[in-house]
């Protein structure tokens, strides 16, 4: 009677431990789902203020450079007149070369006109003209240098048009 006895009570424990080992497996799998949603849920959160922290950068960047291209347009204007004193030409290109490379360095390009096609979206047209020398809304002149930071337009080109 006392084997029956040890028998049933080794049964009803290892059903127990069945039960509980069962219980920790699904405990187990929840634990190791929820994690890895917490890792994916990270690995978003990563990525989306990487793209964040880069679009403020450009952001800031772009407003700082934009203030800056009065003074690059005044350089551009200084290299430009005419002297008799070569050191200060010299001078001036130097500094007006230091400055676009500093830009250049940053990303922020001078968008291409004269001889291109018309495009609003970087150009602003001022004028018109009629040149049958040059093809259909062919860009003649321009007024005033237009840039551009990675693909984001800082200021247009103010150009007069062909046609």
């Amino acid at each position: 009677m006392e084997d029956n006895e040890k028998q049933e009570e080794i049964k009803e424990e290892i059903v127990n431990e069945d039960i509980e080992t069962v219980k920790l497996k699904e405990e187990l799998e929840n634990t190791t789902d929820r994690l890895k949603r917490l890792m994916a849920e990270f690995d978003n959160f990563k990525k989306r203020s990487s793209k964040e922290r880069e679009t403020l950068y450009n952001s800031v960047l772009g407003d700082v450079v934009n203030k800056l291209l009065p003074v690059l347009d005044n350089l551009e204007k200084a290299a430009n007149a005419e002297t008799e004193d070569t050191n200060y030409k010299q001078g001036i290109d130097l500094v007006l070369k230091q400055y676009m490379e500093v830009l250049s360095a940053f990303g922020v390009k001078e968008i291409e006109s004269i001889g291109t096609t018309f495009d609003p979206e970087l150009h602003e047209a001022v004028s018109m003209v009629q040149d049958e020398t040059l093809g259909e809304k062919e860009i003649k002149e321009e007024f005033r240098k237009g840039y551009k930071l990675g693909d984001k337009v800082l200021r247009h080109s103010m150009v007069i048009v062909a046609n």
